[in-house]
């Protein structure tokens, strides 16, 4: 993937959020795949393979699979990140981004894990999850993680109108929580999506 700024094609955004989380990916130590991370029900390599799973199925209803099916095709691939899972979250970030590059897939609507939503709602949807769990794995890795705040501080105005929308029986999110003042803008993301701030 390369890292030139395209704010005016539609995957811009969400190439940079993809290539700060894969940086991460492929730094990960062969000792460190079963570290716990902030997500309690998943070790690094779990994490990773998440976001590769997500990746896979947005790719797939985004290119217009129905979403069940399409479920079912990616949950069937046993082993997604192999012996190579930087290549693996490449591959899938890859595929992610050309699904978003075809005519007029902002305006669709798609069928996601959250609901039924226009294409541009799926991309921001992605995007924060990128952010949140690159986030998640630089915790766990104990490196820091510093993609452009310009980026993550429009997905955590998004972020704040979208949980106004979440029905009361989805639990996407953990519950906000609070942050300190003057936090980093990735730490008030990951915080406003239920996560413990780091303790001083």
């Amino acid at each position: 993937m390369h890292s030139q700024h395209t704010q005016q094609s539609p995957a811009g955004e969400l190439e940079e959020a993809l290539e700060a989380a894969g940086r991460l990916v492929a730094d990960v130590k062969p000792d460190q795949w079963e570290l716990p991370t902030p997500c309690t029900e998943w070790n690094v390599r779990q994490l990773v393979d998440h976001l590769v799973l997500g990746q896979q199925l947005f790719a797939r209803v985004l290119r217009g699979e129905p979403f069940e099916q399409a479920v079912t095709a990616v949950r069937s691939i046993g082993d997604r990140l192999g012996d190579d899972a930087a290549g693996a979250y490449d591959a899938s970030a890859r595929e992610l981004l050309d699904a978003f590059t075809a005519p007029g897939v902002l305006e669709r609507l798609v069928r996601v894990p959250f609901g039924t939503v226009p294409g541009a709602v799926a991309r921001h949807l992605r995007v924060t999850e990128c952010l949140v769990h690159g986030w998640d794995l630089a915790t766990a890795l104990g490196v820091p993680f510093d993609p452009p705040e310009a980026l993550v501080e429009q997905e955590i105005a998004f972020s704040h109108g979208l949980l106004g929308q979440v029905p009361p029986e989805r639990h996407v999110f953990a519950a906000s929580r609070p942050t300190v003042e003057g936090a980093p803008p990735i730490e008030r993301l990951a915080a406003l999506l239920g996560r413990e701030p780091p303790r001083a």
